[in-house]
């Protein structure tokens, strides 16, 4: 999903059923990592580089 498509989300659902809360403004942030580069275009769909680990739960 790209940035524009996550701005109309609170969260996700992991496979493990766990929320990942997303916000886009005013720093884009999924849980606790800050995504530092967006909407990176790959062959199998897109990437989104964060400056931290998301752990499980």
């Amino acid at each position: 999903m790209e940035k524009a498509d996550l701005a109309e989300k609170e969260s996700l659902t992991s496979l493990e059923s766990s929320p990942i809360p997303i916000r886009v403004k005013p720093n884009f942030e999924v849980k606790n990592a800050t995504v530092v580069a967006a909407d990176i275009e790959a062959e199998n769909g897109v990437i989104h580089v964060i400056d931290n680990v998301i752990l499980m739960g």
